[in-house]
């Protein structure tokens, strides 16, 4: 049996082991939720698995973790059923774990250097030596934007590049009670500040603003926001529940890569309201969505009022982006391309290194 997803044919075969290497659990960040994502999907003829190398610490515990990645890493045997898929974002994370793809690398397992981040482009400028020094050790590069895509071919010119969207599981249908929802840091970099700001000036006729996160900026938080509730950190199942209740989604950010938020959002039947900012444009293309200039707080003010006031465009909207997201988005689109993807470097013989 085989499929076929963006060309590629994807079939079954001899079981083997995805060793993905980063962080997982109950923890705020895109990165996280892809690796959660894979460790719950029941994928054929491929297992999944974490090394995990870091869990928010520092000082000797971080150390600690990731002498134990290093480990596990010297301990897998057979490069023909184990790939090991590593990822990196951008800082201390590329330092890290891009050490342990190296180490991959040179016991002759396939590797592929998963990106995330959505300051990559920008430290990949900043430190070229390191971020070719890694990339170059990797089988395949997953980005998740043109614009990553074109940063790693400018430093690794012969790079094998896959084009991989993160993805999540199907959501359950949007109540459509007037509610909007926003999920991620607040922060600046979200854009929390300019979504204060709109929501002040929007006519709520009803509707309600839940604001969710761990803080990063404090002063973004205000206490006389009219119709609005700053909730905090939450567990991911609560915001998801807050999602399935809602009929929009907002993230005003001024940077990203690709937030889960969003693809989360579509997936539950929300309108999306996001900026210009990384691949958030080639996400909510057809009309799944609209785009507004990051810190544009007039753009995003009449973005919701639009929304609020015209039932219709609200619903078309919706519609359209749940078949964006079961089209490109959906587990079960992205996932049997992405194994496909994982087997494809086991194919180097035991032992072999790279230069």
């Amino acid at each position: 049996m085989s499929l076929d997803i963006d060309g590629l044919r994807t079939s079954t075969g001899t079981a083997f082991t995805a060793w993905h290497v980063g962080r997982r659990g109950e923890v705020a960040g895109g990165m996280t939720q892809v690796l959660n994502g894979y460790l719950e999907w029941p994928f054929a003829d491929c297992r999944v698995d974490v090394i995990i190398s870091r869990d928010g610490s520092s000082g000797l515990r971080a150390m600690r973790l990731f002498a134990a990645a290093a480990a596990r890493l010297l301990s897998l045997r057979d490069p023909r059923t184990n790939a090991v898929v590593v990822h990196l974002s951008q800082g201390g994370s590329f330092v890290r774990e891009g050490l342990l793809l190296r180490l991959a690398a040179a016991r002759g397992f396939g590797t592929i250097a998963h990106l995330h981040g959505s300051s990559f482009v920008d430290f990949a400028h900043a430190d070229p030596e390191r971020v070719r020094a890694v990339l170059r050790r990797a089988d395949r590069v997953f980005a998740l934007s043109d614009e990553t895509a074109d940063a790693v071919r400018a430093l690794v010119p012969d790079a094998v590049i896959d084009l991989v969207p993160n993805a999540v599981p199907g959501g359950g249908g949007s109540s459509g009670t007037h509610r909007v929802v926003f999920g991620g840091a607040v922060s600046r970099r979200k854009g929390v500040d300019v979504l204060v700001e709109a929501w002040r000036s929007v006519e709520h006729h009803g509707w309600t603003l839940d604001i969710v996160g761990p803080t990063a900026d404090e002063d973004v938080i205000v206490d006389d926001l009219a119709d609005a509730t700053f909730h905090g950190a939450l567990p991911h199942d609560q915001l998801m529940a807050l999602l399935d209740d809602a009929a929009i989604a907002v993230l005003p950010s001024r940077d990203e890569a690709m937030p889960m938020f969003i693809l989360e959002a579509l997936a539950r039947g929300c309108a999306v309201i996001a900026t210009r900012v990384g691949g958030v444009p080639e996400v909510l293309v057809g009309g799944a969505g609209l785009l507004v200039e990051p810190a544009d707080t007039r753009a995003l003010t009449g973005a919701l009022q639009s929304l609020i006031d015209d039932a219709g465009a609200l619903s078309t909207m919706q519609a359209a982006g749940r078949q964006r997201f079961a089209e490109a988005f959906s587990a079960s689109a992205v996932y049997p391309r992405v194994a496909d993807l994982w087997r494809g470097v086991l194919t180097r013989p035991a032992g072999a290194t790279r230069a």
